[in-house]
């Protein structure tokens, strides 16, 4: 039965901390990738501009022996409004996997439940679990097991990454603080999923709409663009966001030893300003370098599971 990874929750606690702890081993050389890739094809259907995503994503498949075809949504029949159905079955009879970039996860959901190889989502507008399972890892790389014990905040915009943040703590059981504004917060149903891994994990979420109760102690603040790929500026959700900028003022509430991390592209002078980006670019582009390293690691778990 094949595996796909839509969702962060697509792996139970035991899996995701395999993962995690396996992708150390793996970027440290104490343990070498299966070839469960080597030879096989694999499609990125992308609608979204990526940079992270698809070079590392591409390079993994190229260094697992396998090959990867980059197709844009507009230069397929699903431009002239193929069904997404009928693409998805088209594809798995070509490729053993894709991996799909695009705005909406309900689209997503139905191309993996037609499609018959294992698919990943490389991001939507709900969700962006490789995302998350990778900074997961690169905060396990810093703090091994007292990452169950560490306070994250993540201060900003309720977006996709926060919706799989929440999961994420759920997931890893790992103490999670959010600060959204009024109006811009998570998803109700990933929020009501991390909850519920959380009964199981030992996990805690806390919601608030106070950026320095979130960050006070905080050992890790990460932070995201206001504004995803293709939104309109919006100067009202702007103005709403202003207090959760992460600049030094705000951290100046959190331990003095804190890490800071963003996934992004970043706004500077937006969601963060250019001073305290450049003071944790290292840590930042080291976050950005394990999305190759996690995703090696996790396309040889779905593949030898499927």
């Amino acid at each position: 039965m094949k595996r796909d990874f839509v969702d962060l929750w697509n792996i139970d606690p035991d899996e995701a901390w395999y993962i995690v702890k396996r992708t150390g081993n793996v970027k440290e050389g104490r343990e070498e990738l299966s070839d469960v890739l080597r030879g096989k094809n694999l499609a990125l259907l992308f609608t979204k501009p990526s940079t992270r995503t698809r070079v590392s994503f591409e390079v993994a498949i190229n260094q697992m022996g396998g090959n990867s075809l980059f197709l844009q949504e507009g230069q397929l029949q699903l431009s002239r409004g193929e069904d997404v159905r009928d693409t998805a079955r088209t594809l798995s009879r070509y490729v053993e996997g894709v991996i799909v970039r695009n705005h909406s996860h309900t689209w997503l959901e139905e191309f993996a439940k037609w499609a018959t190889v294992p698919v990943i989502n490389a991001l939507t507008d709900k969700s962006h679990p490789c995302q998350l399972l990778s900074d997961v890892f690169t905060l396990y790389e810093r703090f091994r097991e007292e990452v169950k014990d560490i306070k994250i905040a993540y201060v900003g915009d309720g977006n996709n990454v926060c919706n799989t943040w929440l999961v994420a703590a759920g997931l890893f059981g790992l103490n999670l603080f959010v600060a959204t504004p009024e109006g811009y917060g998570p998803d109700s149903y990933y929020l009501q999923a991390g909850q519920d891994l959380s009964n199981f994990t030992g996990g805690n979420i806390y919601l608030t709409t106070n950026p320095i109760e979130a960050v006070r102690e905080a050992d890790v603040v990460y932070t995201d663009v206001w504004l995803s790929m293709g939104d309109d500026r919006d100067e009202e959700k702007l103005n709403a966001l202003r207090p959760y900028q992460v600049n030094e003022e705000l951290l100046s509430h959190a331990k003095e030893s804190v890490l800071v991390m963003h996934c992004l592209p970043a706004k500077k002078g937006e969601e963060i300003t250019e001073e305290v980006f450049e003071r944790y670019s290292d840590f930042i582009f080291t976050q950005a370098e394990n999305r190759l390293h996690t995703q090696k690691v996790l396309m040889e778990f779905l593949f030898e599971k499927s």
